[in-house]
């Protein structure tokens, strides 16, 4: 039984056709040896730290009668194997010889054995089958007729037989278990020859959407720097603004380590998120302490910094917390129905805004009091060159 979220059992069944987050199809012609080699997967990649819910594709042993004609035997008697089978299909599926009329209902006449003679072997065995010079033999001088157990569905894919094993992971990273599971199925499980694996679920989707995020993610930053410099006309300032960026970073990861550790694709989409929401308290600290110095005449140093800072506290700490108390019911209860994407996005946005905004308040004004000096002298001068 596979236990889990409706998102995710959903994704996973988009992705992959199983509702697990990894599933493993081997293909090959063999059913016993498909089962085997399933088997054996199963005991491999259950030792895998963080591995759960293992289990094979479910496939009932069923019996079922075997009959396998002797094409010798049946050349013997003057006989062809296909008329044999079609005497044989009519005998026991049955064939439509007519129909009846009832009103406006039409009723098919099957002509069949009885069900005793169907179910009973040795009448089987002893079916009587009309030979080339209308003599009749029993079924049993031209086939053999047993009873096995046999597998009661075949599947396949890409027209060859498969079996899937399936598994999900708990506690651990998606991606880096996969890759352990690989390799201890590359060094545990030789295949035979004509036989082989193919890997799907989630972990699929999340390799290429790791690359575009990361692709992404690059462009977000770029984007960030050509507006802020674009508004200020200063590397220096623009730099100063963004170095929130990397504060937030440092609470994102402390929450996502407190909270299990695990990187998913809604965690980096909340990273995204995080670097322009990080950027906000920066560009509301070094904005306020330009327009000290421009507007109100302060001039640059310890006492404007201290002011402006200040008067900034109230705003930078309100504004992060409205946006901490709608992120807080996101951040309960992991497990609740439907906070699959929910839970790990708030988790790395409330984790980044209390570490940026904690640290803004004295990184900035420190780092401002040291490089912004000439940053801001050029960014006052080219306001007035253009006001004239």
């Amino acid at each position: 039984v596979n236990i889990g979220q409706p998102i995710s059992h959903r994704l996973d069944h988009l992705l992959s056709g199983v509702r697990a987050q990894v599933a493993v199809k081997i293909f090959g012609n063999d059913l016993i040896t498909l089962r085997s080699n399933a088997e054996q997967l199963k005991t491999v990649i259950s030792e895998v730290p963080g591995v759960v819910d293992v289990q094979i594709e479910n496939q009932v042993m069923v019996p079922q009668l075997m009959i396998k004609l002797d094409r010798l035997a049946v050349q013997r008697y003057g006989l062809q194997v296909g008329k044999v089978t079609e005497e044989l299909e009519v005998f026991y599926n049955g064939k439509v010889v007519s129909q009846v009329l009832d009103g406006q209902k039409s009723f098919d006449i099957v002509l069949r054995t009885d069900d005793s003679t169907r179910e009973n072997i040795e009448a089987i065995r002893n079916t009587q089958i009309a030979t080339s010079d209308g003599s009749l033999i029993p079924l049993q001088q031209i086939a053999s007729i047993q009873l096995e157990n046999s597998i009661n569905a075949v599947n396949h894919e890409n027209t060859q037989r498969r079996i899937v094993v399936s598994a999900n992971v708990q506690g651990r990273d998606l991606g880096s278990t996969v890759e352990e599971m690989q390799a201890a199925v590359k060094k545990d499980l030789p295949l035979q020859e004509g036989y082989y694996l193919q890997w799907g679920g989630q972990f699929e989707s999340q390799q290429s959407a790791s690359k575009l995020i990361g692709i992404l993610s690059l462009f977000s930053i770029a984007g960030i720097f050509l507006v802020l410099y674009s508004h200020f006309r200063s590397s220096r300032i623009a730099f100063q603004i963004m170095l929130n960026i990397p504060l937030a970073l440092i609470g994102s990861v402390v929450a996502v380590m407190l909270t299990g550790g695990i990187f998913s694709i809604a965690t980096m989409v909340g990273f995204i998120t995080l670097t322009g929401i990080a950027s906000r308290n920066g560009i509301m600290m070094i904005s306020h302490y330009i327009h000290l110095v421009q507007k109100e005449g302060e001039v640059f140093g310890d006492k404007m910094i201290i002011r402006g800072s200040v008067e900034r506290m109230v705003p930078v700490l309100m504004t992060a917390l409205v946006a901490a108390f709608a992120l807080i019911p996101l951040t309960m209860d992991a497990t609740a129905p439907g906070k699959e994407i929910l839970y790990p996005v708030a988790t790395v946005i409330l984790g980044g805004l209390v570490s940026s905004t904690l640290l803004d308040l004295i990184v900035t004004p420190v780092v401002f009091k040291m490089f912004g000096k000439k940053a801001l002298k050029k960014y006052i001068e080219t306001q007035q060159k253009q006001d004239i």
